[in-house]
């Protein structure tokens, strides 16, 4: 159920959303009454809102499944008017009856890949394999708001002395960049990581990467800026993807290769890139979800001995590492800027355009 269908107001105040109301056409500022909280759910006031690049293919309506095929987001339990954002950080302003171990004013980032609560796989703890989620913007209503419902309070977790403004970011791209590097251990002796992607998720996995990887950083891109900005904050190398013999240089200068990769993006380049510049026994995760279909040779797994994962953002005891991580000041910060709700069209037109580093973070 939408927040915004719920009649009761516990503020007499007026809560505002920037929402889908037609796919692919701007945001409409809607108002609501403020939401009132049931049961174990919690009401917090939105304080930062980051604009993830997934929120591009909501808003859009489709995920791009390559070959003319799409994934329709409406096929995905999503209803309009909708409201986007899943990088989430703000203030608790009600508790329901049930909510024990939470009080109003405390600050949290809220986790938002929450499953239904009944299935076996949420029973089981693994609630990113729910087949019915309830998900805070993709499936129910998100971040790009002043208010949002949560469910319980296990979804609420500690940022220490993390500037709120960043805090929110960890929810996706860092515990995406977070859950998808922590893949990459299976490979035995890493020496060398590459990042393809340098936009907001692939910083935060630079940032993380630096945190909890003991080799050498390799980022690739197709953007120099965007490129500059991953050497100046820590790259060991950087590569552009569109130079002339770029992989040929990339494999000389390894010995052979990477000994694995995050394709960030997503992509068919992106993908052949990253897969091409493993070593043999090497593996890349694909977490990036631009779309579009890659040619491939299963025949080339064999031959490199190579694997090939999916990972999609992380679970619960994950963010916590993380956000441990993050209070005790082992992951730096990566490149934000903030502008007001008002402004979320601009920012996802400017997403679109590739002209955004790092973070774009919504103040309410």
């Amino acid at each position: 159920m939408h927040f915004h269908n719920r009649p009761q107001c516990y503020g007499g105040n007026t809560m505002r959303a920037m929402q889908i109301v037609e796919f692919g056409k701007p945001l409409q500022l809607n108002t609501y009454a403020d939401p009132a909280p049931s049961g174990s759910e919690v009401i917090v006031r939105i304080l930062s809102s980051g604009v993830c690049h997934s929120d591009l293919h909501l808003w859009e309506g489709f995920f791009d499944l390559g070959g003319g095929q799409k994934l329709e987001v409406t096929n995905r339990g999503m209803t309009l008017p909708h409201t986007l954002g899943h990088e989430i950080a703000g203030e608790v302003v009600a508790v329901g009856p049930d909510a024990k171990d939470v009080r109003v004013g405390q600050r949290f980032v809220v986790f938002p890949w929450i499953g239904c609560g009944q299935c076996a796989a949420c029973q089981a703890g693994d609630e990113l394999l729910c087949a019915a989620p309830r998900t805070l913007g993709t499936r129910r209503d998100g971040g790009y708001a002043t208010h949002v419902v949560v469910p319980h309070p296990k979804y609420l977790v500690d940022h220490g002395n993390t500037p709120i403004e960043l805090a929110c970011t960890y929810a996706c791209s860092g515990l995406t960049a977070y859950s998808a590097i922590r893949k990459t251990e299976t490979v035995k002796n890493r020496k060398r990581l590459l990042l393809v992607g340098a936009g907001g998720v692939g910083m935060a996995g630079l940032e993380v990467a630096k945190a909890i990887f003991d080799g050498e950083i390799i980022v690739a891109d197709i953007d120099d800026k965007k490129l500059q900005t991953a050497k100046e904050h820590g790259a060991h190398d950087v590569v552009n993807t569109r130079a002339e013999g770029a992989l040929a240089r990339l494999q000389q200068q390894t010995g052979g290769g990477v000994c694995s990769a995050v394709d960030f993006v997503g992509a068919a380049a992106s993908f052949r890139f990253g897969f091409d510049a493993l070593r043999r026994g090497g593996k890349i995760v694909i977490v990036g979800l631009f779309g579009g279909d890659a040619p491939f040779a299963p025949i080339a797994m064999p031959f490199k001995m190579a694997a090939i994962e999916g990972s999609y953002v992380g679970d619960l005891p994950e963010f916590h590492e993380l956000m441990a991580l993050v209070r005790a000041g082992k992951i730096g910060p990566m490149p934000y800027a903030t502008r007001p709700l008002e402004a979320a069209n601009d920012v996802l037109e400017e997403l679109r355009g590739g002209k955004v580093v790092g973070r774009v973070v919504l103040r309410p």
